[in-house]
């Protein structure tokens, strides 16, 4: 079991909050995880990348010169991978980077990596954090009181909060979802994940119904 240091907006500590990482998962499998975050790597990445062969670049076919007698090593074409200006000998050509794998071994890899945060220390709980309208000032403030101002920070909340995601998303390093929308890579890739109590029991609640399930 592990208890975590639940704190106020102004980084005053205002409770505990206990919750034991082998509830979301077991055990951590890194080859899943790492898995999971090359796939969704390579989804994002767009693959149009393209160079041309030497059947692709403009220029005679014509021999540059004949093959004895000129003291010169043989050479043929000028489209030829060796001369500058040729084609590329193992030219890129457009591709795609897609993979899939099975849904609920990306949810196992999710709390797999909400799991790892918690253990590595690496989570920090706030009481409550919502705002009557936009607050981007404010928002820095609560994350220097934090402790995470100068930290990568993904922050996660139970539901959809404009007012919270409009104040953090200009905030560099920080990235806003709710807890539905959490994924491996998102956990993993900041260095701290910020989470309201009630994401917190949110997750929990998720990982007891895939128990049940």
């Amino acid at each position: 079991m592990t208890e975590l240091k639940v704190f106020d907006r102004s980084g005053a500590e205002v409770g505990t909050y206990d919750i034991d990482p082998a509830d979301l998962a077991p055990r951590i499998n890194k080859q899943l995880l790492h898995d999971a975050v090359v796939m969704y790597q390579g989804n994002s990445r767009q693959g149009s990348a393209k160079s041309k062969t030497r059947a692709e670049v403009a220029g005679s076919t014509k021999k540059l010169y004949r093959q004895k007698g000129t003291g010169n090593a043989r050479a043929g074409s000028r489209r030829s991978g060796i001369r500058r200006g040729g084609g590329h000998i193992f030219a890129k050509q457009p591709r795609s980077f897609r993979s899939r794998m099975p849904r609920k071994a990306i949810k196992a890899a999710t709390r797999m990596a909400i799991a790892s945060k918690i253990i590595d220390g690496q989570i920090v709980v706030i009481d409550d954090l919502s705002f009557e309208s936009p607050r981007t000032r404010e928002m820095a403030g609560i994350l220097a009181a934090l402790g995470l101002a100068d930290a990568s920070t993904h922050v996660t909340t139970a539901s959809h909060d404009n007012n919270v995601y409009l104040s953090a998303r200009n905030i560099h390093r920080v990235t806003v979802s709710v807890v539905a929308g959490l994924k491996e890579l998102k956990v993993l890739k900041p260095s701290h994940l910020l989470v309201t109590r009630a994401a917190l029991d949110a997750i929990r609640e998720h990982a007891k119904n895939r128990e049940q399930g």
